[in-house]
């Protein structure tokens, strides 16, 4: 007892905490530029009856997918038809008396040549042949009014689509003193998909297609992914179609639009979509887990192991996030240890004994 009351007792400090290191993923990145739209139809249009009539035939089921120049409806075609027919008549008959009249009119020419009729009788030949000729000509627009209009009792699909419900019923009277809504029809492939940039956006975008070499007639090569609400990631590609000519200075936005394809009917008209635009692509980007990259007043930081296994704390500067992985800009070095776990169990300058992980690399198409 007397030899134990002698012994001093001294503090042994615990071990340093094992963490996990890994020095930053160094990869090529394609940055995208994102934005929010939505889908409109390439084509969309009401069918009116353009001539009035009596419903006849409604060659369609509501809902019918049809191709251009498809009849979808008859208007009673009877009376245009006999109105053609008049008209042809009156056609004919003032071609016929054109012709006497020119005929006349070429004898009295030579008979005033000869000396034999009074020029009075060439100058009443010459009014008759020119309104006989404005009768014929008056008769011909009467035969094509008249065909137009028994055309328009054929009422067609003017572009391949999806046709609405009727809005009529057999033997109603349509095309009165007001235009009467048929149906309507609508393109759904391919389908647009509007949206906006910011001002700063677009000097990216014209940047990133200097950079590629692309000039403004070559706008239609830009990629352009799309994704719905429901779906993960832009399983939908398509291409730049139109951009406006000057940017809205009251929302200091571009106005945007992107055709796609739409074979399988995916998307519809009125959904709202996400969209992102290659923007080329960064070689040699430094890549850091996103879990790794924390936040405090001063902005986002990461923890590094530095000299003598030391804990840092680096102040960065962020990207795009690819797959799980986050590009860092600026903070880091390639050969910087950066913290990927125990982050809530250590604090800057202590001591930490690091456990070297290797990050695995990511794909550029995962980019969020």
């Amino acid at each position: 007892m007397l030899v134990a009351c002698t012994e001093q007792n001294t503090y042994v400090p615990p071990p340093p905490p094992k963490v996990d290191v890994a020095l930053p993923l160094k990869q090529d990145v394609t940055p995208y530029l994102t934005a929010t739209g939505n889908t409109t139809a390439v084509n969309s249009t009401t069918l009116v009856a353009r001539v009035q009539g009596f419903i006849q035939e409604i060659d369609y089921k509501d809902g019918d997918e049809v191709k251009a120049g498809t009849v979808l409806f008859l208007i009673e075609p009877e009376p245009y038809q006999l109105a053609l027919e008049d008209a042809q008549g009156a056609q004919a008959s003032a071609e016929a008396t054109a012709k006497n009249s020119q005929a006349e009119f070429v004898r009295q020419q030579d008979l005033v040549k000869k000396g034999v009729s009074p020029q009075s009788s060439l100058d009443q030949a010459t009014a008759q042949r020119d309104a006989d000729a404005a009768r014929q000509r008056q008769t011909e627009a009467d035969t094509k009014k008249a065909a137009l209009d028994l055309s328009y009792t054929q009422v067609k699909a003017p572009f391949d689509g999806i046709v609405t419900a009727r809005q009529v019923s057999m033997g109603q009277l349509v095309g009165g003193a007001e235009a009467t809504v048929l149906a309507s029809i609508v393109q759904l492939d391919p389908i647009y998909v509007n949206f906006t940039i910011s001002e700063q956006d677009v000097l990216r975008i014209r940047a990133a297609m200097r950079q590629r070499g692309l000039t403004s007639a070559d706008l239609k090569k830009v990629e352009v992914e799309v994704g719905l609400q429901t779906e993960t990631g832009f399983p939908h590609k398509g291409l730049l179609d139109y951009a406006d000519p000057s940017v809205d200075v009251s929302t200091g936005t571009l106005g945007v639009r992107a055709v796609l394809a739409n074979a399988d009917r995916q998307l519809l008209p009125g959904y709202f979509v996400r969209v992102r635009v290659p923007l080329g692509n960064e070689p040699g980007m430094l890549l850091v887990p996103d879990r790794a990259i924390g936040a405090d007043q001063a902005g986002r930081y990461v923890l590094v192991a530095g000299k003598d296994d030391m804990v840092e704390q680096r102040t960065v500067q962020i990207g795009q996030l690819v797959g799980d992985l986050r590009v860092v800009t600026a903070g880091v070095a390639a050969e910087d240890r950066v913290l990927v776990s125990g982050l809530l169990d250590v604090v800057p300058g202590q001591k930490v004994e690091p456990q070297v992980r290797t990050l695995a690399a990511q794909s550029a198409g995962s980019a969020q």
